[in-house]
């Protein structure tokens, strides 16, 4: 695989094994999250969240969080984070950063969002991660 950038495929399984390593409760109110890996995120989200350039997000996490959840909801859309491919691996070029803690450092900043956890909460929670990996 030397000189090819990883597949979509390929950076789906990488996410999926950092789902799997975090610990409970996270992993117990992750089953059903769905995963999507896109090469950008598409026009609509950019503007929304007021991005100019499309290398600028790497991850996003559509849902409600955990502590706004209702057991009255029904028809909603599954909770999803999406990765998108190109601006990960933008990021991973110009850092040099090894991709498995690049994509570890992604999922765990949206699953954080899922969760509603500071920005001291996902480090611990990344550390974690990398440290069973």
């Amino acid at each position: 695989m030397m000189g090819q950038a990883p597949s979509a495929d390929e950076i789906e399984r990488l996410a999926r094994s950092v789902l799997a390593r975090l610990p409970n409760p996270f992993a117990a109110h992750l089953a059903d999250i769905v995963l999507i890996v896109e090469e950008f995120a598409d026009e609509e989200t950019l503007a929304e969240l007021e991005i100019d350039d499309p290398f600028g997000l790497t991850g996003l996490y559509h849902g409600q969080p955990v502590g706004e959840k209702s057991s009255m909801q029904s028809g909603a859309l599954p909770d999803r984070i999406h990765l998108y491919r190109r601006p990960i691996l933008d990021e991973w070029c110009d850092t040099g950063v090894d991709l498995t803690a690049l994509i570890t450092h992604v999922v765990v900043h949206e699953v954080g969002h899922h969760f509603g956890l500071s920005d001291a909460d996902m480090h611990a929670l990344e550390q974690n991660g990398e440290h069973q990996a």
